[in-house]
């Protein structure tokens, strides 16, 4: 069966449009369209971000805030659960590549396999950033509320940088940026594990194509994306 769909067909009528300047499928141009207006929000969040950390003098150093592993170690590790995190998400997208390029030889055991990895990858991610942020809020941080004058002198570089502004102003975009991240990714899993529950009916068998799972693929590679800028922005700058 052939994969590209009526509505992208060349039309042949005086009135139809005639050939279509793209020679991608409808739903793909579509998924394009929808990752493009995303990237703008994110990057609106992310200028915002970036706006208030370098009009301040001082700001939380991320060293400080983020050396601690989860029921490992509190202090002493700067950025290396984050790092963990990061491997997580980008061995998913190396997953996610293999399915695809699985559901291109319509080898449907393969794209289940590939898939099932993609998930697991996403909810370890998930899960990774659900105890980062319980540990930020044990140590005090949270929308609208940062740890007392004293035990923020924990969080920056010296005693005397300590900014109550920007320290809520830091807690306020993290939970912020990293929640709207944190939902998209929750979005592609959820979408994921119904792709995972069509391949596994046999829907594209019986469709003769698994372009789907490549629409779903573009949004997964532009949520890990999307998180390279997040960590770099928050973890290292």
């Amino acid at each position: 069966m052939n994969a590209v769909s009526q509505l992208d067909q060349v039309k042949t009528g005086p009135w139809n449009g005639g050939r279509s300047p793209w020679s991608v499928e409808y739903g793909k141009i579509m998924m394009w369209f929808f990752l493009l207006s995303d990237a703008f929000t994110f990057s609106s969040l992310l200028i915002y971000y970036g706006a208030q950390r370098f009009s301040k003098l001082t700001w939380p150093a991320p060293d400080k805030v983020f050396q601690s592993i989860p029921g490992i170690a509190e202090h002493g590790a700067p950025l290396v659960f984050v790092g963990i995190m990061t491997f997580i998400l980008i061995m998913s997208s190396v997953t996610m590549v293999l399915a695809v390029e699985a559901g291109h030889r319509r080898s449907k055991k393969e794209v289940i396999g590939w898939m099932i990895a993609t998930i697991i990858g996403g909810f370890m991610f998930l899960g990774c950033q659900a105890i980062e942020w319980t540990h930020l809020h044990h140590d005090g941080f949270w929308w609208g509320q940062i740890p007392s004058a004293e035990e923020l002198k924990h969080f920056f570089l010296k005693p005397e940088d300590v900014s109550l502004i920007a320290a809520q102003q830091f807690a306020n975009l993290f939970f912020t940026i990293t929640g709207f991240h944190g939902f998209h990714v929750f979005s592609g899993v959820i979408i994921n594990i119904i792709i995972l529950i069509m391949t596994i009916n046999g829907t594209f068998e019986k469709r003769g194509h698994y372009l789907m799972v490549e629409k779903v693929g573009l949004y997964w590679h532009f949520v890990d994306l999307v998180w390279v800028f997040v960590f770099t922005f928050f973890y290292l700058v």
